[in-house]
């Protein structure tokens, strides 16, 4: 399986958005300069994570993207899932016709690793990834590139 760029942006930009839980909206422009993630992809990107429930936007000065639930409540399994990722590893999409038109020798296999896979994803939350040590230790560096008139104009918002 290989997590295509839309899911790992996806989870990146909702990561960013847990940081700033409980600080008011974050800018999709605000994310793309922190996380180096096109502005226009972010657009996409949140249009399909507002529609499945996950971010809500927040219009007027002020306005941006937060979190619909507590980051300790959406797993990474719910952010890939709202982007219209899959996590099936077979390589017939789950069809079953994976070799000429039937079930290949390894279909369970690889079946079974999608399931584990999305269990996994699925046991980690936004919060809980955010709370590992080396995962904090970059969160650290980035929020130290905030310039101070930054996080003053954001701390006037929230």
């Amino acid at each position: 399986m290989r997590l295509s760029t839309k899911g790992r942006y996806a989870v990146t930009a909702m990561l960013d958005l847990a940081i700033h839980h409980g600080e008011g909206a974050v800018t999709l422009a605000e994310i793309s300069t922190a996380q180096g993630i096109s502005l226009s992809y972010l657009e996409q990107l949140f249009a399909r994570l507002r529609k499945h429930g996950l971010v809500e936007g927040i219009r007027g000065p002020g306005g941006g993207y937060r979190l619909s639930h507590a980051p300790e409540d959406i797993s990474i399994a719910d952010v890939i899932e709202a982007i219209g990722e899959g996590i099936d590893v077979t390589l017939c999409a789950g069809n079953e016709d994976c070799q000429d038109g039937e079930r290949c020798l390894t279909h369970e296999l690889w079946q079974q690793l999608g399931y584990q896979i999305h269990e996994f994803l699925d046991s980690v939350t936004l919060a809980g990834f955010l709370e590992r040590k080396q995962v904090n230790a970059i969160v650290e560096r980035q929020l130290d590139r905030i310039t101070p008139c930054d996080r003053g104009l954001r701390e006037t918002i929230a």
